[in-house]
Order: structure tokens, then C-alpha cells, then sequence
């Protein structure tokens, strides 16, 4: 127990971490309720896109991605990960409110999917159990992998740092395809998530000066 009281006196910061008995139940809520009644998000360009089980993997390093920045941010950078987390908190809100006001969907997802083919559509198999083809505009998935890498760019810890910072860029870039090579998202939930990412960096990354070296960084407060 007195480590845990030590731990929260340390890092203060850890309220932050409370959001997520916000979005978790209205998410689940949301999975419950919007079941039939919803638009269908499609566009020509998903015809184009065909379906490729490989993109799994970085669909699930997405959790590890998103996971890790936080959590560095949280014991490195106390005022970038209040930037960081404000930046997931209102996007993800957004993205939720809206499926409230505009239940949507997608009808992309192959009819024929062989999950003993391999791996990979065994993985696939699980997330298509697991997660509904609903809620998804704007995707989350694709807000949050773009929030990252931007966190990432503008932080003093990595700004300096070209192979961080192009390591980040790729692994967003594959997050977002992920996202349409395994039918899980409309290219308009991506343009949407793509949209609400700018709109939300204009709130709170645009008028911070890039940080020139870390002294500079230091002195800059949210």
C-alpha cells in the first residue's frame, strides 16, 4: 500500500489515466446499441482496395504503438503526455459522439474468409468476433495512430531524431492501410479520422514552437 500511495505521489499525473472509465462504456454502449439501424460507409475507392490478411500485424502493433508513446511520455515527459493524452481524449469523444448522432457502419468484409488459411486470417477471424463493423467513422484506430506520430514529432525527446521519427511515420502509414486492406474501415473514415487529427493539432500543437533543442523545449507549457 505505501508503495502505491509513494507511485501516485510521484506521478500525479496518473488522473489522466481515468478517462478511459469515459470511453470504455460509452464505446461499449455504442457496440450494443447501433446493430442494424446505421449508414453504410463506402466509397469507389474501397473497391479498389483488395482484402490482405497480412496487414494484421501492424493492425495489432497498433495497441503496442499507441501503448508505448503514452506510457514514455507519462515517466519521461509529464507535459507532453498532458498534450498527448488531451489530444486522444478529445479525439476519441469526437469520434464517439458522432457515431451517437450518426450511427454508421461498413458492409466491407469478406463473406468468404477461410480463418485455417493461416495465421493471419485466424487473427483477422478474432478481430471480426470481437469487434463490430460498426462505429466507424471517424476511425479511431486511424485518429489515434496519426496522434501518436505526432506526439512523437513534436516531442523534445525525438525531435532531433530522423530513424525515431521516420520509424513513427511508417508504422502510422501501415496502421492506416491496415485499416482498409483488412476491410475494416471506409476510405471516408480514414479521410475523417485524417480530418479531426488535423482540426484537433491546430488546438493544441500549432501555436507551441517547435522545439529547437531541449532547453528551449522545456520552457514551453500547454
Amino acid at each position: 500500500m505505501k508503495i502505491i500511495i509513494e507511485f501516485f505521489k510521484k506521478y500525479k499525473h496518473a488522473w489522466v489515466f481515468l478517462y478511459t472509465f469515459i470511453y470504455l462504456p460509452w464505446y461499449m454502449y455504442l457496440e450494443r446499441t447501433v446493430v442494424s439501424e446505421y449508414h453504410i460507409m463506402h466509397t469507389w475507392v474501397d473497391n479498389l482496395i483488395p482484402f490482405n490478411e497480412y496487414f494484421i500485424i501492424p493492425y495489432f502493433i497498433w495497441f503496442v504503438y499507441v501503448s508505448s508513446a503514452l506510457f514514455f511520455f507519462f515517466f519521461k515527459d509529464v507535459d507532453e503526455f498532458y498534450r498527448f493524452g488531451l489530444y486522444l481524449a478529445l479525439g476519441m469523444s469526437i469520434s464517439l459522439f458522432i457515431c451517437q448522432i450518426f450511427p454508421n457502419g461498413t458492409n466491407l468484409r469478406p463473406m468468404n474468409l477461410d480463418p485455417n488459411k493461416n495465421i493471419f486470417t485466424h487473427m483477422v477471424a478474432f478481430i471480426y468476433r470481437t469487434d463490430t463493423p460498426t462505429n466507424v467513422f471517424p476511425s479511431i484506430h486511424v485518429f489515434n495512430s496519426i496522434a501518436t506520430h505526432v506526439a512523437v514529432v513534436r516531442s523534445r525527446f525525438f525531435y532531433s531524431n530522423m530513424k525515431v521519427k521516420v520509424i513513427s511515420f511508417v508504422i502510422m502509414i501501415s496502421i492506416c492501410l491496415s485499416t482498409l486492406f483488412l476491410k475494416q474501415h471506409s476510405f471516408l473514415d480514414v479521410v475523417g479520422a485524417t480530418i479531426l487529427s488535423y482540426v484537433i493539432y491546430q488546438l493544441i500543437y500549432a501555436k507551441i514552437p517547435l522545439p529547437i533543442n531541449r532547453e528551449a523545449r522545456e520552457n514551453i507549457r500547454i
